[in-house]
């Protein structure tokens, strides 16, 4: 355990030296907050009646999303770990006395924790300051607001667990870019990234909520705003926990077969 913890601080202090571009995404991400609310302002004034969040729990719910943005883009999954399975310096990281699957979770989850250490505090501050009901509303009580932690940690847990069958499926792809892709397409529709769920159709977004896509985001920055609460709330969180062991043991599963079946060529 140890050494998989030293994974996590060397990349987590890596993580954290870059800071130039963590304002540069940052500024984006005000940016893009501002214009996605603005945008859900007009709907709202339309008909209010016809959308089944206040708009003041929809912003809340855009400025969370950007500011833990890094738990679930695309973007902040690891190059090299691709790039070593097609080229061939996997055999690296198999002559180290470690679990690969393991070392790569510790690495993926602090390059995440990292990138959001650095965006998400100056993106809450600004949104918290600014007026009603386009900034971020504070927590219902205190209990939710215990209960939303929780389910950021589970969160991030699915996300990196879903990552992982990405890295272990790369093993049995000549190129990893089409799973990538559709992987990641998948999981900005259904996890409520483009749409929050709530805006679906009843019996399309009851079906959502069952797919471990909605175990990410969609779960903890609607408990937040007081959208999930009750027995919806537990059982939401009961399918956090399902899908990460769920995803967690599949990687495994997978990892292990493709350990004895991984074949380099040439050197």
């Amino acid at each position: 355990m140890r050494k998989y913890l030293a994974f996590f601080r060397l990349r987590f202090s890596m993580g954290l030296q870059y800071r130039a571009a963590a304002l540069a995404g940052m500024s984006t991400q005000l940016v893009w907050g501002i214009m996605e609310i603005l945008m859900f302002r007009a709907f709202y004034r339309a008909d209010a009646s016809a959308f089944p969040m206040s708009l003041e729990a929809t912003s809340a719910y855009v400025w969370l999303q950007q500011a833990f943005l890094a738990f679930h883009a695309a973007m902040f999954m690891e190059n090299e770990i691709f790039e070593s399975i097609s080229n061939g310096n996997i055999v690296y990281e198999l002559c180290r006395p470690v679990n690969i699957y393991n070392m790569w979770f510790s690495r993926n989850l602090a390059k995440r924790v990292s990138s959001a250490a650095l965006r998400c505090m100056p993106i809450l501050l600004i949104a918290v300051f600014l007026p009603a009901p386009y900034g971020l509303m504070p927590p219902v009580s205190f209990p939710v607001f215990l209960l939303f932690l929780f389910s950021l940690l589970l969160w991030i847990l699915v996300t990196v667990s879903f990552c992982m069958l990405i890295y272990m499926a790369s093993f049995f792809t000549i190129s990893h870019a089409g799973i990538r892709m559709a992987a990641f397409c998948a999981v900005d529709f259904f996890s409520g990234a483009v749409i929050p769920l709530p805006f679906f159709p009843d019996r399309i977004r009851q079906i959502f909520e069952l797919l471990p896509f909605a175990a990410m985001q969609n779960v903890p920055l609607r408990i937040y705003s007081g959208d999930l609460s009750g027995s919806a709330m537990w059982q939401a969180l009961f399918l956090q926990c399902f899908w990460f062991l769920i995803m967690a043991g599949t990687g495994r599963a997978i990892n292990a077969i493709a350990m004895k079946k991984v074949t380099v060529q040439g050197g």
